[in-house]
């Protein structure tokens, strides 16, 4: 899921990316905005949000909000950056953001209960997420050749918009390829949407408790690969061993 790059990747391990951490990124979204009143994944609204504090004259709040922009921006590069220096390991190179995204998350449910509502507190906390949104983002477009982005809807749903024009209008023998990406699509909406509400419900009851659960979810999606691969091996061996044991008691009753 996270391992395979380039021509390694296919049409499955996307759908399973999109799954996990589009639920993840749905999740933090909507605790984010229950804990602190803020989108930790909305950057075209929070440009908004700086021109209208700029007009305003408010100056310390547009500050506030030009260095969230700054810090999803920053966490884009800096997960770019661990994937691009990571050479000939490169399906390894996730490891680093992913670390650094449950750190900062567990960090945010363990020292939440200490927000009061202060701009500086805010500052803190919500520009955390949004670092941490910007690695999340950064990590499963790069990983996904730019086919999956968990972090936001806006260009989903024009994609998606985009391609069942593509579907009505294409003959019914050349439109698998767009079946595929319309499925893609509706999974990250579904996901997202998903994990926002079950992070809003979740948070009624757990407060800033709500942050450990993506935070488990990472913990999955880092070791999938390995787990998966273990298991395959593991139900491999144990059907060849199930073979030879036929092969000796055919052999046995035979004689």
């Amino acid at each position: 899921m996270l391992r395979h790059i380039g021509r390694k990747r296919n049409y499955r391990h996307n759908v399973r990316l999109a799954v996990l951490l589009c639920f993840t990124a749905g999740m933090v979204n909507a605790a984010g905005l229950f804990a602190f009143s803020v989108l930790t994944t909305n950057v075209t609204g929070h440009a908004a949000l700086l021109a209208h504090k700029l007009a305003t004259g408010d100056l310390r709040s547009a500050r506030m909000v030009g260095l969230w922009l700054v810090l999803f921006l920053a966490g884009a590069f800096f997960s770019s950056f661990c994937i691009g220096k990571s050479g000939q390991n490169r399906r390894f190179g996730y490891t680093v953001p992913i670390i650094a995204e449950i750190t900062i998350l567990v960090l945010v449910g363990s020292f939440g209960y200490t927000f009061d509502r202060s701009i500086i507190k805010t500052e803190y906390f919500a520009g955390s997420l949004l670092f941490a949104m910007g690695m999340q983002n950064a990590l499963v477009s790069t990983i996904s050749g730019n086919v999956v982005r968990t972090t936001h809807l806006t260009g989903m749903f024009t994609d998606l918009g985009i391609d069942l024009y593509a579907l009505v209008s294409t003959s019914p023998e050349n439109n698998g390829s767009i079946r595929k990406k319309i499925v893609l699509r509706l999974v990250i909406i579904f996901f997202f949407l998903a994990g926002c509400i079950l992070g809003g419900y979740v948070f009624l009851h757990l407060k800033y408790y709500t942050f450990f659960i993506p935070s488990v979810i990472l913990v999955v999606a880092m070791f999938y690969d390995a787990f998966r691969v273990r298991f395959s091996k593991m139900v491999h061996r144990i059907r060849i061993r199930d073979k030879k044991n036929q092969c000796r008691s055919s052999a046995a009753s035979g004689s």
